[in-house]
């Protein structure tokens, strides 16, 4: 069932170029009169014939919405997950849009892409619920084979909900994943987005289809998603207390300092983007963060970094803007663990990556030690072989000492 990617870059910068020379005289036609392809006219004729269930859907969950706002518990994962469940009980699939709660009615997705598959007729509605109060409704029409998407953003405001924004578009990307994930993605164009743009936005959607224990949920929030995969390489690469490899502890300092110290990190980058600032961490305060969270020894901390021992300091270099990520990270999904006699726990789980529509780019083991106090220690994490693994082509690694030296000099 899966299809290869078809170049929605690549697409979305013609219709960019086109239209822009269309604009800019490249056509006799005057701007009131500027010819539009006639896909587009398409999917916007598809957008407006897309809205039959709105009023329904609406009045099935605007109390909840009430009850959320009143306690100010929109974006609460019990009150989303009511919501879900409210949606399924009146027969539409719906799930949340962090995937942390199974979809209701899943027999009706895969049915639906059993036919994309075969090349038959067939619509359906998914409902995709935000945490930013509102929902996503995608109306998927399919025939031939290619799959038709009408999406709709409802927003709940003020005691009422409203559409407020509605797109089409045709799957450039499609595919139900053995690991039980509808992907998909596509260019999709709005009237409003049209008109302000002249092009559309690329979109990466991941449900996950299949259900899922709610204990593996739990542990990939408590443990995995609490780090994530943005700016650090703890889940990228192998290491453990034996040896701790190429894990960054600068990194992991900038993630790990607020959960600490209930605030951001006060080392902050030059305003200069020509220089870039050197702070001297104080011995106890780097250590404080990174041994909450590691059993590690000074001396292996202070070989893992840059150490000033004559004042007895950590070196700290804020990245720069040389060392920007593109903002699209996956995240991790724990599909298995064992609990082991040292009371350490091995977590086994998958690296889902909506924006490759990849639902497994490789599976790695995190073992992990719960504290009496309710905190963790990480003990190692392993990439599990397999020759379908990709790279983690999201991170950017922190510069090294010698690369940060020739880029501003040493100073």
């Amino acid at each position: 069932m899966k299809e290869k990617r078809r170049g929605m870059g690549m697409r979305l910068c013609m219709i960019q170029i086109l239209l822009s020379c269309t604009i800019s005289g490249c056509s006799d036609a005057p701007l009131g009169e500027i010819q539009v392809d006639d896909s587009f006219i398409e999917v916007q004729e598809t957008t407006e014939n897309s809205q039959e269930s709105k009023e329904e859907i609406i009045e099935i969950c605007v109390d909840l919405y009430k009850e959320a706002a009143e306690q100010n518990k929109i974006a609460d994962l019990e009150m989303i997950r009511s919501i879900v469940n409210r949606l399924g009980e009146n027969g539409y699939p719906a799930v949340d849009s962090r995937n942390q709660i199974n979809m209701t009615e899943p027999e009706k997705v895969v049915e639906f892409c059993e036919k994309v598959d075969a090349q038959e007729e067939a619509e359906i509605t998914i409902l995709e619920v935000s945490y930013l109060g509102g929902f996503v409704k995608y109306d998927l029409h399919t025939k031939d084979g290619n799959v038709d998407v009408v999406r709709s953003y409802y927003k709940y405001e003020n005691g009422d909900m409203y559409r407020e924004v509605t797109g089409s578009y045709q799957a450039e990307y499609w595919n139900y994943t053995k690991e039980g994930y509808l992907m998909f993605s596509g260019v999709w164009f709005s009237e409003e987005l049209y008109a302000l743009t002249l092009s559309g936005v690329e979109e990466y959607t991941a449900l996950r289809v299949q259900p899922l224990d709610e204990v593996y949920r739990e542990m990939s929030r408590k443990y995995l998603n609490s780090i994530g995969f943005e700016r650090n390489n703890m889940f990228i690469v192998d290491w453990s207390e034996d040896d701790f490899g190429d894990l960054n502890f600068y990194d992991m300092y900038d993630i790990l300092y607020p959960k600490v110290n209930d605030q951001y990190v006060p080392y902050v980058e030059d305003d200069n983007l020509s220089a870039s600032e050197v702070y001297h961490i104080p011995k106890e305060e780097f250590e404080m963060v990174i041994m909450k969270y590691f059993n590690i020894d000074s001396e292996i901390l202070q070989s893992k970094t840059v150490y000033d021992s004559m004042d007895s300091s950590y070196e700290y270099r804020p990245r720069g803007i040389e060392e920007v990520e593109y903002p699209e990270y996956p995240y991790s999904e724990v599909v298995a663990f064992k609990e082991n006699n040292n009371g350490t726990i091995t977590l086994t789980a998958n690296v889902v990556f909506p924006f490759a529509g990849d639902s497994k780019v490789y599976a790695h083991e995190v073992v992990v030690r719960p504290l009496e106090n309710g905190g963790v220690q990480y003990v190692s994490n392993r990439i599990i072989p397999s020759d379908d693994n990709y790279n983690g082509t999201w991170h950017t690694p922190r510069l090294t000492l010698e690369e940060w030296e020739e880029l501003y000099g040493g100073e």
